[in-house]
């Protein structure tokens, strides 16, 4: 039962550094990235579509997104969800495909970027440190019901709590790398 408990808050720890992983990849770093576009929603028939499903998405240069529509008519929508969304870009249509120009990030910009990368690596941290507080807890409650010795009990907790540290090095790595990134002229 604790090797399950373990394990379950090691998947969510794991799942807790893709969101990240996720999450960092959408911010721009002064670099075109076909995934700064992930979270842009089309409507498309009535009902909102990842622009992924409706548009083929390139960096045919470092600092331009090119949007391919499969249909003509969605043109003007993707234009639409682009200006909507917060990335600050303004798109340039030729009729057929989209150019969405990265501007070079200024030093005020990269610092913002730097600050937003930062908290949403502590933000990660906080989660990690919940899934750890979780099946620490749910350890606790299995002493009680299963009798378990105060040994079996410390020793589970501090593989719980090498596991955390581990994933906090990694979102640390993960976050130092991002900065690195953003800060790069």
């Amino acid at each position: 039962m604790i090797k399950d408990i373990i394990q379950n808050a090691e998947e969510k720890m794991k799942k807790t550094i893709s969101v990240l992983k996720s999450d960092l990849s959408t911010m721009k770093a002064g670099r075109a990235n076909p995934t700064m576009l992930d979270r842009i929603h089309v409507e498309y028939y009535g009902s909102m579509c990842p622009l992924s499903q409706v548009a083929n998405v390139s960096a045919p240069e470092p600092r331009v997104l090119m949007i391919t529509p499969w249909e003509k008519p969605l043109l003007k929508e993707i234009e639409k969800a682009i200006l909507k969304s917060d990335l600050g870009l303004n798109p340039s249509s030729d009729g057929s495909i989209i150019r969405l120009v990265i501007p070079e990030l200024t030093e005020e910009t990269r610092k913002t970027l730097v600050k937003n990368v930062k908290k949403t690596g502590e933000e990660a941290k906080v989660a990690i440190r919940s899934i750890r507080k979780t099946a620490n807890d749910k350890i606790k409650a299995l002493k009680k019901d299963e009798d378990l010795s105060e040994d079996q009990v410390k020793k589970a907790e501090d593989e719980v709590q090498k596991k955390t540290d581990a994933v906090v090095k990694e979102i640390d790595s993960i976050i130092a790398a991002k900065e690195k990134e953003v800060l790069s002229v």
